[in-house]
């Protein structure tokens, strides 16, 4: 079963997805849109982006604060997340996403990639990050069971 993950930001989305095993996440592209209200064409490429890779499962960064607080973020988010399930009819689970774009900086920092260039890589990497976490997650559980 494919899985796909996303990271969904106000101005863009990046796009993960899993292998068939569900052990890996790979980085596909980040959507961009002029307007933050804008999201029909968003919702139509990962409606695109779905099919293509027969993925049976959306996993959505949910953007919680530092202290466990929902803020206007995580309204949005909501709002997405149910615009994700009408127009793909698959399940939309949220995932705490807490710090993978700090983590998704890092490991670019480490890559030497520059400064000015991590913006057009940040919102991919951070959904790989999104994704693994809950492939880890399904995977541990199994372990446990």
């Amino acid at each position: 079963m494919r899985i796909l993950g996303l990271d969904f930001g106000s101005h863009t989305v990046g796009v993960a997805v899993s292998d068939e095993l569900g052990l890996t996440a790979q980085g596909v592209e980040i959507i961009r849109r002029k307007s933050p209200g804008k999201l029909r064409q968003t919702l139509a490429r990962i409606e695109e982006l779905a099919s293509t890779y027969r993925v049976e499962k959306i996993v959505l960064g949910y953007p919680k604060n530092m202290n466990n607080t929902e803020g206007e973020r995580c309204e949005k988010t909501r709002e997405f997340q149910d615009m994700l399930e009408r127009r793909t009819n698959l399940p939309v689970e949220l995932w705490d996403e807490r710090l993978t774009t700090v983590a998704a900086d890092m490991v670019m920092m480490e890559s030497g990639i520059r400064r000015e260039h991590r913006k057009e890589y940040v919102d991919k990497i951070a959904a790989m990050f999104i994704l693994q976490g809950y492939l880890d997650f399904l995977r541990n559980q199994k372990t446990e069971d």
